[in-house]
């Protein structure tokens, strides 16, 4: 039985009585129990999942209606909310927290038949971009167990890319599927905000973070977003995407279509030699299969990671108000504090990302500075979008590195936080401005990963799978080493 199967295959073998729904998840979680004690993708483990594969195999046998998934397991990341179990979101603070209501996205995979297989680790509160920062310690890349896979999705990407599980849900505020899925070499999807409806997931920045896909293979990300994408009534961003079938016609190719080349994502400081190599030879992929490719300025983008976390750190402040160990916490008495002063203790137990963060979130909105700060960057986030929208009149869809490097050792760049949020330089964008961006496998150099990302105009989800398909087609990657 082949646990690097992917979804769509996965079906037909379950369909076809190649094997059964209990005999594949059992293997699963033989998987998770053989290889997770030195990756750590996993928080937790679902303990009802052999039940759940078995309510499953007697629907088939009894051909009763099977949902679409047909029991596959797929995990999701430690911030959606299931009803009766632990969301820790990687903090201590929420270790004991049992979440009342279950995820819109999550109700959509049960209705569908899905086996939620477990919880997977990520950066405390999605706050980080290597997974060092999950209180209960990193993920590691299944590629090379000293490096990083990525964050804050880490053990989502790390889940996909060993077999532990055929898909995974992670959440992206300014890159968090992308990169993991770039240095796991798996498909991650950011899709359009407001295209998957965020109800039940546990906010960081409401106004950019989007729920999406991890998978094997872009058909299986198409195939999800089928399932968790739409209109839903407790998230009033949501749109309405009118049933769209984003597996039909899948393979129609991208002969005609132009492509941008994002000059100041190929050409900024700290761009590796390899990542630039294979960036120059998917541009001559996509050449070879017909499209029309030419670089393209936006200008905006040198301001983008600067106004991507002031935004977001005045947005995580707002949320992470309410951990003020009333509301939320821990076992932490309160004889002897004063009010201010027990918050500032409870709060002591969150990381050093959340606090730094937290900390920014309050200075950089504060009476005196929200102008030459907050406001700054608001602008900064509107001249962005303007430059999206007359740039998308022109092309149909833009490429980049997905990470301006290969995943890194652990330790390497955590001392130097500037620099680190560099990391997030290529794929903040997608974030601030609102846009579909998908992270697409593309070589193993020097045993790690490197993603291409190409980038579509809002709700052109469609389109921009056609284009990471045909992408995807022209590569023959090596098996994941663990």
């Amino acid at each position: 039985m082949d646990l690097g199967i992917s979804a769509l295959n996965y079906v037909s073998s379950i369909k076809n009585g190649e094997f059964t729904v209990e005999e594949f998840t059992s293997k699963s979680l033989e998987r998770i129990s053989q290889v997770d004690e030195k990756l750590h993708a996993f928080l937790r483990v679902n303990d009802l999942a052999i039940k759940n594969a078995r309510e499953i195999d007697t629907k088939i046998k009894s051909n009763q209606n099977v949902g679409k998934c047909y029991g596959m397991p797929i995990s999701v990341k430690d911030n959606m909310c299931i009803e009766g179990s632990k969301t820790t979101c990687a903090s201590k603070v929420l270790e004991n927290f049992i979440a009342p209501y279950t995820s819109t996205v999550i109700s959509k995979l049960n209705s569908e038949d899905a086996i939620i297989i477990g919880k997977t680790n990520m950066d405390e509160f999605a706050m980080g971009l290597s997974t060092e920062y999950s209180a209960y310690g990193p993920s590691r890349n299944p590629w090379n167990i000293d490096y990083v896979p990525g964050g804050s999705s880490g053990g989502s990407g790390v889940s996909v890319s060993a077999n532990e599980c055929i898909a995974s849900l992670g959440s992206d505020t300014g890159g968090s599927i992308r990169n993991p899925a770039s240095f796991c070499s798996v498909v991650g999807l950011k899709p359009t905000y407001g295209l998957v409806s965020r109800y039940g997931l546990v906010s960081y920045a409401n106004s950019i973070e989007q729920i999406g896909p991890m998978t094997k293979t872009v058909e299986d990300s198409a195939f999800l977003l089928n399932i968790i994408s739409g209109i839903d009534s407790n998230d009033n961003t949501t749109v309405d995407n009118k049933n769209q079938d984003y597996l039909n016609n899948i393979d129609a190719g991208i002969s005609g279509k132009k492509i941008g080349i994002v000059t100041e994502m190929t050409n900024s400081e700290g761009l590796s030699t390899d990542v630039l190599n294979a960036t120059n030879d998917a541009v001559k992929t996509f050449e070879k299969l017909g499209a029309n490719c030419e670089q393209v300025s936006l200008q905006m983008i040198p301001y983008t990671v600067a106004a991507y976390y002031t935004i977001t750190s005045t947005e995580a402040g707002s949320n992470l108000a309410r951990y003020d160990n009333i509301r939320y916490g821990y076992e932490f008495d309160s004889s002897g504090f004063e009010f201010n002063s027990y918050i500032s203790q409870a709060r002591s137990k969150l990381g050093p990302e959340v606090i730094r963060r937290m900390i920014l979130g309050g200075f950089v909105p504060s009476a005196g500075h929200a102008g030459k700060y907050f406001l700054k960057a608001l602008k900064v986030k509107s001249k962005l979008i303007a430059e999206i929208n007359h740039v998308f009149e022109k092309f149909d869809f833009l490429i980049s590195p997905t990470v301006p490097i290969q995943p890194f050792k652990f330790g390497e760049k955590i001392q130097d936080p500037v620099s680190f949020m560099m990391i997030d330089f290529n794929t903040v964008t997608a974030n601030l401005t609102g846009i579909p961006a998908i992270s697409v496998p593309y070589k193993i150099t020097n045993g790690l990963p490197i993603g291409i990302q190409i980038m579509a105009n809002r709700l052109e989800e469609h389109s921009l799978l056609q284009t990471a398909y045909a992408l995807e087609k022209t590569v023959d990657l090596p098996e994941v080493p663990v």
